[in-house]
Parts: structure tokens; sequence; C-alpha cells
């Protein structure tokens, strides 16, 4: 393997597709009250993270350490990596990236970091196009600009019934707009630049979910893949996805992908949370 790529559990592109893909998944962690475990561990799942925050229990997460990236950029040059892409969640709402970089430091072989810029399954997509980008024969800076390409043109858009856990993690710092009446609204938010800003105010969560449809639609003006995520709203989101998948149309490609969330995002936007994002795709 000339060039590995690396991304985070953030990203949502679970074990399996990842083992496919040839991908390396570093998990973050999530602590309940004063326990901390890595993503994927069977104490903080998804369901038992929505029920730690329904029961107002102390839930919040952390960057793996520079550490370990270091350890696992060395493993990977022991395995016959000659250059690493290392592709991450925003670096305005984790320290993931800054992680990465600093266990670069001591890489025996090149590694390149890229801050996504995004949230959740769209660094998924940057990853996947950085794969394909090595599998048509590219290097390692052909895959960064892939990748880069890629989250740059992806819309993440996510509907929360409450904005209450967001803001215990401090990440709707710059969503003032909407924190003076977030419990009197159903927020609708989005990802731009890396941070997470309000979209619209929507009266019900009805509405809200309508509202949130039409925007990715919008979004979608070629071929494009789609995603759609959730915690704990199963019955939502998979009606969520059939409407999208039926209203792209011939614009899709794929099927829609729908999942619950990651225990890591999952505790940062609480239960009832329904998110999408639309990758338009750049290489045909």
């Amino acid at each position: 393997m000339p060039t590995a790529v690396v991304t985070d559990s953030t990203a949502e592109l679970g074990l399996a597709r990842a083992d496919r893909l040839g991908v390396t998944v570093v998990p973050l962690q999530v602590i309940v009250g004063d326990e901390a475990f890595e993503e994927g561990a069977p104490e903080v799942t998804p369901e038992r993270i929505a029920e730690a925050l329904r029961q107002k229990r102390a839930v919040s997460t952390s960057r793996a350490a520079p550490a370990h990236f270091a350890e696992l950029y060395q493993a990977l040059a022991d395995q016959g990596a000659t250059s690493i892409l290392s592709v991450h969640i925003s670096s305005q709402v984790s320290g993931t990236f800054e992680s990465a970089q600093a266990g670069a430091r001591s890489s025996p072989v090149p590694v390149r970091c890229l801050d996504s810029r995004q949230i959740g399954p769209a660094t998924g997509f940057a990853v996947e196009s950085a794969v394909a980008a090595l599998a048509a024969g590219g290097d390692l800076d052909d895959a960064y600009d892939a990748a880069s390409a890629r989250a740059a043109t992806c819309r993440t858009l996510l509907y929360v019934d409450t904005l209450e856990y967001l803001r215990r993690g401090g990440r709707v710092s710059n969503t003032a707009a909407l924190v003076g009446g977030a419990l009197a609204v159903k927020p609708l938010l989005g990802v731009e630049d890396g941070l997470i800003v309000p979209v619209a105010r929507v009266r019900t969560s009805a509405k809200a979910i309508a509202r949130l449809r039409s925007l990715a639609l919008e979004s979608a003006e070629g071929p494009v893949e789609a995603f759609v995520a959730h915690l704990d709203a199963t019955e939502r989101a998979e009606t969520f996805a059939a409407s999208l998948r039926e209203e792209l149309g011939d614009r899709l490609v794929g099927e829609v992908r729908c999942q619950e969330i990651g225990a890591v995002l999952g505790a940062h936007v609480g239960p009832g949370m329904v998110a999408t994002c639309i990758a338009p795709v750049l290489d045909r």
C-alpha cells in the first residue's frame, strides 16, 4: 500500500465499509460520568448514549491523543506504506486534526493531514474520493486534492429536537441568533466552513423535516450521493430517506445511505436528530 488512508470514527464509514475501502479508522472517545470508552465499545452504543442523555447523565467526548496517531503512522509505515493521507472532522469543533498533525511530525513517512471542514458523513465522502483517486493511479497529492474538493462541495444539514446538547458541548457558539429562543423552536442547522450555523427557525418538527428535505434537494443540481443519519429516530429517518430517494430521482447515484449516527456525534446532537449530507459526484 504505497499511500495509506486514515480517518476518524466521526466520518461514519463504519468498520465494515472502512475495511472494504482499506481505510484505517481512529476511534474517538466518549466519556460517560467518569468513565472513558473508545467509540464502538459496547458500553457506548448510540442507543446507550441516547438513553444516558435522556437521563441527564454527564456525557462528553474527547479526541485521540497525538501519541495514538504517531503510533498508527509508524505501524502503517512498518506495513509498507510510503505515504499517508489523514482526513478528519473539522478543526472548528474538534481537536482531532490537531492531534493528527502532531502525530505526523514523528512519522517515518510523509503524512498529509486534511481538515475536512465538515462533520459526519461528509468527511466519509471525502475519504471515499481519496481512495478512488488512489485506485485510479493517483499519488498522495492527488488523493489529498480529491478529498479536499469533495468535502468542499458537500452540504450537511441537520434537525435537532433541542439545542441543549450542542450548547452543553460548546458546539453552537456561533448560533447566537437561535440560542435565545432555542426551546421555543425546532432548530435547523448546517455546516459552513467547519462550523455549525443556524439555517432556519421552524415551529414544528414536521415543518423542520420538510424544510430539511427542500434544502437538501436544492443542493442536488447534478449527480449526487446522499446520506441520512439519525440518533434514536429510525422511523423518522427512514421515511425521510425514502422521500429523498424518490425526489432525487435520476440525480441520485447509488442508494440513500441511512444509518444511526455514532456515539461521539450522537453525544452532541441528542435523541431525535436527523441529518442529511448531499455529496455531488465530481469524478464523472
